[in-house]
């Protein structure tokens, strides 16, 4: 037995990106929302490349609310750089089943409220 306690398969499982997003006002939130995905998620303003199903640990954080609301979700939407009428560059972030995705979804629809319904041009759709 040597010396060597690193796991020689840790390194073919790549650790999900941290990416962080705050959000400063409701027009800014309601643009990057997702309502439209199973259990809400997120769009983020990224140069860097992810495929569909990549694993991310999104931090988000809202206007005057003092928490943050870690997420480990999964990329569901991807949006080249050049697209079509001059969309952002970036992920869609699908939010987890789980508390802590129920939870900033929770947050987002309560700041949101009646512009859920809105028919405004958002980040994705």
């Amino acid at each position: 037995m040597t010396g060597n306690t690193t796991d020689p398969n840790a390194s073919l499982v790549p650790r999900p990106s941290v990416l962080s997003l705050a959000i400063k006002e409701k027009a800014a939130l309601y643009a990057a929302y997702m309502p439209f995905l199973k259990n809400g998620g997120m769009f983020v303003p990224t140069t860097k490349a992810y495929k569909i199903g990549d694993e991310v640990y999104l931090i988000l954080s809202f206007m005057d609310d003092p928490a943050k609301y870690p997420i480990a979700g999964k990329v569901a939407w991807i949006t080249p750089a050049g697209a079509n009428n001059s969309k952002a560059q970036g992920i869609g972030v699908h939010f987890p089943l789980d508390e802590s995705g129920q939870r900033a979804r929770m947050r987002i629809e309560e700041i949101l409220g009646a512009a859920l319904r809105s028919s405004r041009a958002t980040h994705t759709l």
